[in-house]
């Protein structure tokens, strides 16, 4: 079923919804909690929650893009998740790698959670990325928006782990030069 199909069940309050939805998109959501919580059961449930949240918000909401909105939806529950047990001293996804690596790009004066909320954050991040050639930026959101591992990246890029490290630290540092240059201080 297309998206705009599933998105007018939302709109219809038709249940149909979630199941339409669940069967075209678990797995994609599933990759995304999994990378950031590194725990099946957990991501199963953020999954589950993100749905819930599709129900609760289609409408008001009509995305034109089903998966990114999804994407977000599980994004957002699953750092929910992670930050909550991370306070409990567990979790063992790809986060605090990632967040360990944008550290050295935005650490400053705020953690990098909270600078990386930042709406000029956001917007100077994105300008940087249109200038990047196809292949570096899509590595970079693989790595930081979906937490992949190195190692799945270079077997989705067919590159070498070592080529996928390096690639992604010169692109932080770009990423560090470029924010500077906007005025931020890190």
């Amino acid at each position: 079923m297309d998206d705009a199909k599933i998105v007018e069940l939302y709109w219809k309050r038709d249940e149909q919804a979630i199941l339409a939805t669940s069967k075209k998109y678990e797995a994609y959501c599933l990759s995304i909690a999994r990378n950031i919580l590194g725990d099946e059961e957990d991501a199963k449930e953020c999954v589950n929650d993100a749905l819930l949240g599709a129900w609760n918000s289609i409408p008001p909401n009509r995305p034109e893009q089903l998966s990114a909105y999804l994407g977000k939806l599980v994004r957002n529950v699953s750092f929910n998740r992670y930050k909550k047990s991370r306070t409990k001293k567990r979790g063992s996804g790809q986060i605090p790698a990632v967040l360990e690596e944008l550290t050295e790009v935005v650490s400053g004066t705020d953690d990098v959670e909270t600078v990386w909320s930042e709406k000029y954050l956001w917007e100077c991040i994105n300008d940087f990325l249109k200038l990047l050639p196809e292949k570096k930026r899509n590595l970079f959101v693989c790595r930081y928006w979906y937490a992949d591992s190195v190692k799945h990246m270079a077997g989705q890029f067919d590159m070498s782990e070592n080529y996928v490290s390096v690639t992604l630290r010169r692109l932080r540092k770009k990423l560090h030069r470029y924010l500077i240059e906007r005025g931020f201080e890190l």
